[in-house]
């Protein structure tokens, strides 16, 4: 029996090459959920491919405009409830949350407690409110395979060894459109500069992050609360080449890394045939083209972003959803041509020193704290801007 899966931001990057991978593995899986923020085009044009009748949008314009473009079979639907009575059908297998931003938070966890996969390529979820998340977890509702390349790998090597046996998880990061500028380069670069990624294609928040290595600070949170280990026991090296994607250190000094294209498909399709692998028409690696693989300390001085996330992860609680927050204000912003580059970090800096970070209890806690950096950040923005 095919597994059913809804696909939550179906027009983005991630989005886009899920429904690559449930096309290829159209024998295992049938779409029955679909949901954008306003790509509507975009959204009838899969809904008809797929016959995937249950969509839903952000508002009621963009459902209007769906609602003209399909036949009247199709329900289309609008707002977060929407969403979250989409993840949580009796007969929905699989959710995958490919929402940027903190726009997936509520569904993933109504997913969960209705007992769902939930594959996360949302790190916002668990930066924003990872301790909900495993409280959910360990009260024996729904499961996360995560979908970021990084987790996935981390997930995927952890099975070489117990939880106990792990001392050290090592992300890898490409370093980003910036790795070879100078400080004083980059405090002139522009958005159009930050989103020439040497390797990755993506969507432009995430390759903005990724030039800020913002990104490697939402991972780091993610990959303290994904897999429970301690602050010290997370580490990040650049490593050019994008192939492998990330390695855990055990305590005998054994170390087991996970290698293959940087292609995304890799950890969709993972985490939706987990246990099991099975073919999917990707690209191998060819270990005669590889040459070598390097890896670098990350320059902390030239990317405050790792110390930032440390900070984040020492003060805990509202912490990290406040981080997460203030960088998705001030990277708009810099989209915007409203600050320059490094105030990016100063935005996340003096937004965290502001807060007082308190226990993350209730969903309330969350965005409550979300809002309060958003103000916060915004304010930075007008005092500052350029």
């Amino acid at each position: 029996m095919k597994k059913k899966v809804v696909v939550l931001g179906s027009s983005g990057s991630i989005g886009k090459n899920t429904m690559r991978v449930l096309e290829t593995l159209s024998d295992r899986f049938e779409v029955t959920g679909l949901a954008v923020k306003n790509s509507v085009e975009l959204l009838a044009e899969q809904a008809v491919k797929f016959k995937c009748r249950n969509l839903v949008v952000a508002d009621a314009a963009a459902q209007q405009q769906l609602e003209s473009l399909l036949p009247e079979d199709f329900t289309c639907r609008c707002g977060v409830q929407a969403l979250v009575d989409m993840v949580t059908q009796e007969d929905v297998d699989i959710v995958v949350c490919a929402i940027v931003g903190t726009g997936g938070l509520l569904p993933v966890l109504a997913a969960l407690q209705a007992n769902k996969r939930v594959a996360l390529a949302s790190k916002e979820v668990m930066v924003m409110a990872g301790d909900l998340v495993n409280a959910i977890l360990s009260g024996g509702h729904g499961e996360i395979i995560p979908v970021d390349s990084e987790h996935s790998a981390i997930f995927q090597c952890l099975k070489g060894g117990s939880h106990p046996e792990v001392s050290k998880i090592i992300l890898t990061a490409s370093g980003g459109a910036f790795r070879d500028w100078s400080c004083e380069k980059m405090a002139a670069a522009s958005w159009q500069d930050a989103l020439a990624h040497p390797v990755w294609s993506m969507g432009s928040k995430v390759t903005i992050d990724s030039a800020t290595l913002m990104n490697k600070a939402l991972e780091i949170v993610e990959a303290s609360r994904l897999f429970q280990v301690r602050n010290e026991q997370l580490e990040v090296v650049i490593h050019p080449q994008s192939l492998i994607h990330s390695m855990v250190e055990f305590s005998d000094g054994a170390i087991m890394a996970q290698l293959s294209q940087p292609d995304m498909r890799f950890a969709i399709q993972y985490a939706m045939t987990y246990p099991e692998r099975c073919e999917g028409n990707l690209e191998r690696l060819d270990w005669r083209k590889i040459g070598q693989l390097t890896f670098l300390p990350p320059d902390r001085k030239k990317y405050p972003s790792l110390d930032i996330a440390f900070a984040a992860l020492a003060a805990g609680g509202t912490m990290p959803a406040v981080m997460n927050a203030a960088n998705e204000v001030a990277v708009q912003a810099f989209c915007n041509e409203a600050i320059t580059l490094p105030q990016i970090w100063r935005c996340v800096e003096q937004v965290m020193d502001k807060h007082n970070a308190v226990k993350l209890d209730s969903l309330e806690t969350a965005l409550a704290a979300d809002r309060e950096a958003r103000i916060a950040a915004e304010e930075f923005i007008r005092q500052n801007k350029i």
